[in-house]
């Protein structure tokens, strides 16, 4: 006889569980304490199974024949009941921790971005922190928007190009290209920790247009220059920044370096500029002419009692702007495709080789490490008496121009 409520109200327990069946493999479960379940017997793949269908009287008997109807359609629709319930609840498990990840603000797991993250803590000591920092804010601001909450085995091609496209079509082609091969690393490290089988980067590598060299505009005419020389003494900014404008040429340092310029590097008894450089990670040294000198005893006054030779006009301790030569240059009149910030570089580099200077100075003096093991090992201090020279002859023979006189080379024992 099938079951009535009647008869699941007073089942009544005894020393041993027993069942009292019902239809289609349904019974009611009755242990030694009491407590009553209702169960399904059923057979998949060729393999007896028993799925929970509620405890009595929380679940009706309507409530488990209705459960146990839904289960056989599953059966019979190829399906275990019992998996899938299990699949259901680790979803529902998933689900409840993602949400609580994601208030947290940490990435879900096995998420783009969670491998991502574990990749970038792996690589952090191999490179420089600055280096590994712009890596990090290179996925945050164009590889986690779109792909960061995905699971990382689940990525297809397409949704990779969908990322860097917009670098493309902006023309940010370096970019671009630094994005793909971050993203193919995480996939690499992802594949050795088993996250997945393939890098689906790397049929996006062919869709990049390469990049072509840019070159930063320099003015290397002594004519030019001495006009840019006369119009960077007529610019009328604030006297922080038209000291840092005059300072540029003479030193000819990276243009970041001169910005964030702090007076406990600078030495003007010694008339030296001595700090850290990032970029190639190494003291250098920079011999101060007596028009660099005497350009920073003008500001000392008003800068000297904090950290930066030119801080932020905002006074919020920071150093000037790093496109501040940029636009005073351009309200010269001069856009990016006349001369640049860093064309001060090239201007300096130019004139004095063709001057007849050791190319080894120049390139010390421009801080570009050699290559060459044996060469890199040099102490930093390399042609240092040659510098001295060179960089007084240099800013000589710039008041010259600027002065207009005729243009002469000036020689490097001058």
């Amino acid at each position: 006889m099938p079951l009535s409520d009647v008869t699941c109200k007073n089942a009544k327990p005894q020393e041993k569980p027993y069942k009292i069946a019902d239809e289609k493999g349904m019974f009611l479960l009755v242990n030694p304490n009491g407590s009553k379940y209702f169960r399904l017997k059923y057979r998949f793949a060729g393999k007896e199974k028993t799925l929970a269908l509620g405890v009595y009287p929380e679940t009706s008997l309507k409530q488990a024949r209705e459960k146990r109807d839904a289960a056989r359609k599953q059966v019979m629709d190829g399906i275990d009941p019992g998996q899938a319930r299990k699949q259901e609840k680790t979803q529902k498990a998933a689900a409840i921790d993602r949400k609580k990840r994601l208030d947290a603000g940490l990435p879900i797991i096995n998420s783009f971005e969670h491998v991502a993250r574990d990749w970038l803590a792996s690589v952090a000591h191999t490179v420089r922190d600055i280096t590994h920092q712009k890596k990090i804010r290179r996925f945050e601001l164009h590889t986690f928007p779109s792909l960061g909450a995905l699971p990382v085995k689940e990525i297809k091609s397409p949704e990779i190009y969908s990322a860097i496209k917009p670098l493309i079509a902006k023309n940010e082609l370096e970019t671009a290209h630094r994005v793909h091969s971050d993203i193919s690393a995480v996939f690499s490290y992802a594949i050795a920790h088993g996250f997945t089988d393939y890098d689906p980067a790397q049929a996006v590598a062919a869709q990049i247009p390469p990049q072509k060299a840019k070159h930063r505009a320099a003015l290397t005419e002594p004519k030019d220059v001495a006009q840019l020389l006369r119009d960077i003494y007529n610019y009328h900014g604030t006297f922080v920044v038209q000291c840092a404008f005059r300072l540029s040429p003479l030193v000819f340092q990276r243009p970041g370096e001169i910005r964030q310029m702090e007076w406990k590097d600078v030495d003007l008894g010694a008339k030296e500029w001595r700090y850290f450089v990032t970029k190639t990670e190494i003291l250098h040294i920079v011999p101060l002419s007596k028009q660099a000198v005497s350009i920073l005893e003008e500001i000392k006054p008003l800068t000297g009692s904090g950290r930066y030779v030119f801080p932020s006009s905002r006074g919020d301790g920071r150093p000037m702007s790093d496109g501040t030569i940029r636009n005073a240059l351009k309200t010269l009149g001069y856009d990016s495709n006349m001369m640049t910030a860093h064309g001060f570089r090239t201007t300096a580099s130019t004139l004095l080789n063709e001057q007849g200077w050791s190319p080894d100075a120049i390139e010390r003096q421009l801080c570009h490490m050699p290559k060459d093991a044996v060469r890199a090992a040099y102490n930093r201090a390399q042609y240092l008496d040659e510098r001295r020279r060179m960089m007084q002859a240099w800013a000589d023979y710039l008041d010259s121009l600027k002065a207009g006189a005729d243009v002469i080379p000036i020689g490097k024992r001058a």
